[in-house]
């Protein structure tokens, strides 16, 4: 494949990271919804580590673990941020 080739397959799969990231988004404010009504806290330490657990176990190899918890801290911070968001 030629450097375009991979461009448009790489366009793809972030086509359907973003669709996945906004499902994930969906959930993690339901989620939060949910913590607003029973006044639980937002941060959930041992879940975020039983998470990144999951995601470590799920690698196949081609990204460093070190890199996929980075991107998956960030990912959890930020659907931190919703659930902390009032629903409009």
């Amino acid at each position: 494949m030629e450097i375009a080739d991979w461009r448009k397959k790489i366009d793809s799969i972030d086509e359907q990271i973003v669709r996945l990231l906004c499902e994930r988004a969906a959930a993690a404010t339901a989620i939060g919804a949910l913590k607003a009504e029973k006044e639980a806290n937002i941060y959930e330490p041992d879940r975020e580590q039983k998470v990144l657990a999951h995601v470590a176990a799920c690698n196949t190899g081609e990204m460093p673990e070190a890199e996929l918890t980075d991107i998956y801290e960030r990912i959890m911070d930020v659907m931190r941020g919703l659930q902390r968001k009032p629903k409009a």
